[in-house]
C-alpha cells in the first residue's frame, strides 16, 4: 500500500499532540500521538493516549498510531465501495487484530510496558468507519438547524466494569473484547474531530445525568482554521498548538492533549 498526494483527497487533514503540563514540569515527553494516511480510496486517522504508568508508553502511542494507519488503510482499501454496516464493523475489527498481533510481536513480552489506548477513522466513500478502545472519543460535524452547525459525538466504549473506570488499553489482554466500532452513512458529514481524553473537558460536555455530548463552540473552533481553502498555513499550526498548550485548556486537564481534525474541502 502506498500513500498518495493529500491534495487529491476531499479531505483537508491537521493535528498534533502536545506534552501537557504535569509532563513540562517533570521533565517528561508527552505520551500521547496521532498520524494520518491518505490512500486512493480512503483516509485513515489514528490517536493515541500511552498509559502513564507504564515506561515506554510513549513509544507503545507511536507505534500504535503508525501500524493503525498501515493497516486499517490496507484492509479498506482492499474493499472500496459502499459497504453496509455489518461489513465495515468486521474490517475494522480484522484491522484492529492485525494492529494488535503486530503492537504484540514487536514489543514481545514487555508489551504491557507499551500500554496505550487507540483510536480510529476511516474515512472512505460512501461510509465512516470508527473504532475506539480505551478513552479517546469523535466528533463529527454534520447537517444544520436553524443555521447553526450540529456535532454529534460517536458513542464511547463501555468501561471495564460498572464499578470501575479503568481504561482498556491495546495490550490488555481482553482489549477485544471492549473495542467499540461503529459505522456511519451520512453525505452530510463535513468534519471529523478525534483526541484522547486529555480534552475531555474542554470539547464535551456532561449533563446533569451523566451523558456527555460535543461542546459546539470548541468544535466550531478548532475547525474554522480548517476551513479555509488551500493548505495548512503555518499559523493555523501555530494556532492550534498555543491553543492546546493554553492556561484555559490547562486549567481543565494537566493531562496531554491530542487533536486530529479533517474537514471536507469541497463538495464534488
Amino acid at each position: 500500500m502506498t500513500a498518495v498526494d493529500e491534495r487529491r483527497t476531499p479531505w483537508r487533514i491537521h493535528g498534533m499532540s502536545v506534552e501537557g503540563y504535569r509532563h513540562r514540569r517533570q521533565g517528561l515527553p508527552c505520551q500521547d500521538a496521532c498520524a494520518h494516511t491518505v490512500t486512493e480510496s480512503v483516509a485513515v486517522l489514528a490517536v493515541a493516549d500511552g498509559a502513564g504508568s507504564r515506561p515506554r508508553s510513549e513509544e507503545g502511542s507511536r507505534l500504535a498510531v503508525e501500524l493503525a494507519t498501515e493497516h486499517f488503510a490496507r484492509r479498506a482499501a482492499a474493499a472500496p465501495g459502499r459497504r453496509d454496516g455489518k461489513a465495515v464493523r468486521e474490517l475494522l475489527r480484522d484491522a484492529f487484530h492485525d494492529v494488535r498481533e503486530v503492537f504484540l510481536d514487536r514489543t514481545g513480552p514487555d508489551a504491557a510496558d507499551f500500554a496505550t489506548t487507540l483510536t480510529v477513522v476511516v474515512l472512505a466513500r460512501g461510509w465512516l468507519g470508527h473504532l475506539s478502545v480505551g478513552d479517546g472519543f469523535v466528533v463529527l460535524r454534520a447537517g444544520t438547524e436553524d443555521g447553526e452547525r450540529q456535532f454529534h459525538l460517536l458513542p464511547q466504549p463501555a468501561a471495564a466494569s460498572e464499578y470501575s473506570n479503568e481504561t482498556v488499553f491495546l495490550t490488555s489482554p481482553d482489549a477485544a473484547r471492549w473495542v467499540h466500532t461503529d459505522c456511519v452513512s451520512d453525505e452530510g458529514v463535513d468534519g471529523v474531530l478525534l483526541s484522547t481524553d486529555g480534552l475531555a473537558q474542554a470539547a464535551l460536555n456532561r449533563s446533569a445525568g451523566g451523558a456527555l455530548s460535543p461542546n459546539g463552540s470548541f468544535a466550531e473552533a478548532v475547525f474554522r482554521s480548517l476551513d479555509v481553502p488551500g493548505p495548512v498555513t503555518a499559523s493555523a499550526h501555530e494556532g492550534l498548538g498555543t491553543l492546546l498548550r493554553s492556561d484555559r485548556l490547562t486549567a481543565l486537564n494537566a493531562d496531554d492533549k491530542t487533536l486530529l481534525r479533517a474537514v471536507l474541502k469541497a463538495r464534488p
